[in-house]
């Protein structure tokens, strides 16, 4: 039995080296791992990346380069804990470098097509009051914006 927990595996269509490499640019405590090649006969291109391990923000990741036939969508996505504006600013800017595309209530998908929630953890503590007005006030102004304004969600929260 394995005690390493487990490894997240994500299907790319020959791009899982790229990937890994802008990831592991993005977040800290980040590498680079074991690199492998598809052989002769196989699939794909002999000799062409089949996987590349790569650790992002401390969390095993496989980038599997498996073809065409699977793609990324908003039913799995990754959230980022955020301390501070600089922080969602950050990682916003970062992941839709290069062709990603902001969506909604801090939702974005990476150039790659993978979906990440940039969330201010500050939102999650407003969301846990127990005062239901001041909840809803933080929702409906998080429902209103693409990349989450702490600021602008505290003013809601406060009733300003």
């Amino acid at each position: 039995m394995s005690t390493d927990g487990f490894t997240t595996c994500l299907w790319f269509d020959g791009e899982a080296e790229d990937a890994a490499h802008f990831y592991v640019s993005v977040f800290k405590n980040s590498g680079i791992g074991a690199v492998t090649r598809y052989p002769e006969g196989a699939p794909q291109p002999a000799g062409s990346v089949l996987t590349v391990e790569f650790t992002a923000n401390g969390q095993k990741f496989v980038g599997l380069n498996g073809g065409p036939q699977f793609t990324f969508n908003e039913a799995v996505s990754f959230q980022i804990t955020c301390e501070d504006q600089d922080e969602v600013d950050h990682y916003w800017t970062a992941l839709t470098e290069g062709g990603g595309e902001g969506g909604p209530c801090g939702w974005l998908k990476d150039r790659f097509g993978v979906s990440w929630q940039v969330v201010p953890s500050r939102l999650e503590e407003m969301f846990r009051d127990p005062d239901p007005a001041r909840v809803a006030r933080a929702n409906k102004a998080m429902m209103s914006m693409g990349k989450l304004d702490i600021a602008e969600l505290e003013r809601a929260y406060a009733g300003e």
